[in-house]
């Protein structure tokens, strides 16, 4: 392997144009080539970066020197490329959700453990700052044993511009496996223990977005821990105004309640494919300045036996018998979950050492997707042990 670790890019879209900054900011990583169908973005991948640039992932994988890939192509293509780059040697960063199917995801995790390479799944909010001191305030014991955890999130995911495909569920439409993820990830990381049960109801609400858009859910561990999600992508409630209206990503914005669906309907019919491509790195890449805030995917409450925790604007908020304190957290860097997981994938690479959140461990979180969605269906619990 070169010095730096080679990586190529599959798909040039909007995952992509928010995580080239933190790969191109890391000393170990050196961005040489990408693929994508769209003229546009090849040219603009080239003009930005000065790598080589293909139509298909293939020909990248073939013909280009590289020692790992990003895949954020389509969800349905997560499984071609994941094989692709596994059955090159490559090792490789995936988005979430891993593939579709426990099926797929098989083929993917034991395609990667037969070629021994490196891989992690891109669900970001588990290297969220915050909650990574969650998780080591839970180990230390010092407000004794995790019990219950509660996440709410409302926002406007199903009314930003969509493909097609981003509509149906049967090729990874919706909030089951676009945003859930991000979910069940966080409970995940804290937890550390399998899950045993779930129950979940889902709503498609919209004969015009005919895909999951609302979920509730209840998810049980093996241990006992509980933990409530909701979730609603219908752009009326927003829940960053429950956390002072810090976005996603520690930034701080204005109130937006419905936005989405005004600017949707302003654009009318037959445009959404052109500003969803306008959305990612064809139109114009991402942020670079540092947040102010620590970032957070929704309202998170996450109980002990001897107090709650909460993410706040700099760091850890704790309740407990003492009254409230903060634990502020250092400054964010550029997008500090996406700098976290190149961190992780670097070190695995360099090491050898599988990081946590490898391809076994978003087969297992789409293990849990597939239950949800199924018991939405279903309307019964659904046990996954």
């Amino acid at each position: 392997m070169a010095s730096r670790i080679r990586l190529g890019i599959i798909g040039l879209g909007r995952a992509a144009g928010v995580m080239l900054p933190s790969f191109a900011a890391h000393p170990d990583i050196e961005i040489v080539a990408a693929a994508d169908p769209l003229v546009a973005a090849r040219e603009r991948f080239a003009s930005v970066f000065g790598g080589a640039v293909f139509a298909d992932a293939r020909a990248m994988i073939e013909g280009a020197a590289l020692d790992a890939v990003y895949i954020a192509s389509p969800h349905q293509f997560h499984v071609e490329h994941a094989l692709l780059a596994a059955g090159a040697g490559k090792h490789f960063i995936i988005e979430k959700p891993l593939a579709l199917t426990l099926d797929e995801c098989d083929q993917i995790v034991a395609a990667a453990r037969a070629a021994g390479v490196i891989t992690l799944v891109g669900h970001t909010q588990g290297f969220n700052p915050a909650l990574r001191r969650m998780r080591a305030i839970i180990e230390s014991g010092e407000l004794g044993r995790l019990r219950m955890m509660n996440n709410l999130v409302y926002g406007d995911f199903l009314y930003r511009p969509r493909r097609p495909e981003e509509l149906d569920t049967r090729q990874g439409g919706g909030i089951l496996y676009n945003q859930v993820p991000h979910q069940l990830e966080m409970i995940r990381v804290l937890a550390r223990e399998p899950i045993r049960a779930v129950r979940a109801t889902t709503g498609i609400w919209d004969a015009q977005r005919p895909t999951e858009g609302a979920m509730t859910a209840f998810v049980e561990f093996d241990s006992g821990v509980s933990a409530s999600l909701t979730y609603s992508g219908y752009d009326h409630f927003d829940s960053d105004a429950l956390c002072g209206w810090i976005g996603t990503g520690g930034r701080l914005r204005q109130a937006a309640h419905g936005a989405a669906r005004r600017r949707l309907a302003a654009a009318g019919s037959g445009s959404e494919t052109a500003a969803r491509t306008a959305r990612g790195f064809t139109g114009g890449g991402a942020v670079q300045q540092a947040p102010p805030c620590q970032p957070h995917f929704g309202f998170l409450l996450v109980s002990c036996e001897r107090g709650d925790m909460r993410v706040s604007a700099q760091g850890v908020e704790i309740f407990d018998d003492a009254g409230v304190r903060e634990i502020v957290l250092p400054p964010c860097r550029v997008a500090p979950d996406r700098d976290l997981v190149v961190d992780e994938f670097v070190l695995g690479v360099r090491t050898g050492q599988a990081p946590l959140q490898d391809v076994a461990w978003g087969r297992e979180t789409m293990r849990a997707v597939l239950a949800l969605l199924h018991s939405g269906q279903q309307r019964r619990e659904i046990m996954l042990k």
